[in-house]
């Protein structure tokens, strides 16, 4: 518990302008440039269904600082968690969730990663958000349809200061559609590098929202993509970045870390660009080689 109110009082401190020396200096010391935090994909879905409590709270036992997870609605208006647009792929279910009431998407069962059922049931947003309180932070990836939705869930449950909701969008369309509850979230622009319109949606960010953090995607390591990335870097913005494969990191992916055994030509590499946040699907083993270099307690 301690731990994550270290952690939570060093992201958010970004965003009152507080430093987090400021707010712990006396307690522990661990500067914020040094601390990189790891943030798990769908949770730990390789030794337990993806989006489950059981995966999530594998996450939480292991250290892991913040989870993914996938947001669907039901037909009686409930958000699940859920990936995929069908039920198909990750539960003995068939057909769209938003056709299924909450009381029949609950008697459901998850599939592992084998395909197989197990004895897990579909979360809730509810669920898992008052699992997480003062434990891990949260970040919602596919969920942006449900933006005011997901604020109400986190504000009764008293989460709204550790969930992170994001989107591709440029920031014209989300204050459009989402302006009257962006600025009470921590809201993360994601911006494709490769994309010709990537420093145009950067460049408003900085200059409307000022995001605390910015997850940037990029298929290759150009001087333009690291030139960008030291924009971000340099505008204060925290720097997110997907390890998951090497089409999301210019290849300085975690089965380069872990398959090749090179995780200073992955993991390495994207700290030393400025990332202070990498999702990965290794999260048990990118804890092992952060904690080896002191970069993580």
């Amino acid at each position: 518990m301690y731990k994550i109110i270290v952690y939570l009082l060093m992201f958010f401190s970004f965003i009152t302008g507080r430093t987090y020396a400021q707010d712990v200096k006396k307690e522990i010391n661990i500067s914020p440039s040094e601390e990189i935090l790891v943030v798990s994909h769908r949770a730990d879905w390789r030794n337990a269904p993806e989006n489950s409590i059981q995966a999530i709270q594998n996450c939480i036992n292991m250290g892991v600082d913040m989870i993914e997870i996938d947001l669907k609605r039901t037909k009686d208006g409930h958000l699940i968690l859920m990936h995929d647009k069908t039920l198909n792929r990750t539960t003995t279910g068939k057909g769209n969730p938003e056709d299924y009431t909450l009381e029949e998407i609950k008697s459901l069962f998850l599939k592992g990663g084998h395909g197989q059922k197990t004895r897990h049931k579909v979360p809730t947003f509810e669920e898992v958000m008052t699992l997480c309180k003062g434990k891990v932070m949260v970040n919602v990836d596919k969920g942006y349809d449900y933006f005011k939705e997901a604020y109400a869930i986190l504000e009764k449950t008293g989460t709204v200061n550790q969930c992170v909701m994001k989107s591709d969008h440029p920031y014209e369309k989300v204050v459009l559609e989402n302006g009257e509850v962006l600025e009470k979230m921590v809201f993360m622009p994601v911006v494709n590098l490769n994309k010709e319109s990537a420093e145009k949606i950067i460049d408003d960010y900085i200059a409307n929202l000022k995001p605390v953090a910015f997850e940037l995607v990029f298929k290759d390591d150009s001087p333009e993509v690291l030139r960008l990335i030291k924009k971000v870097k340099d505008s204060g913005a925290r720097i997110f970045i997907n390890t998951l494969w090497p089409e999301l990191c210019g290849g300085h992916d975690d089965d380069r870390a872990v398959e090749l055994k090179e995780p200073e030509e992955s993991w390495g590499w994207v700290i030393n660009q400025g990332a202070k946040l990498i999702q990965t699907d290794r999260p048990a083993l990118l804890l092992d080689y952060l904690r080896v270099n002191r970069l993580h307690k």
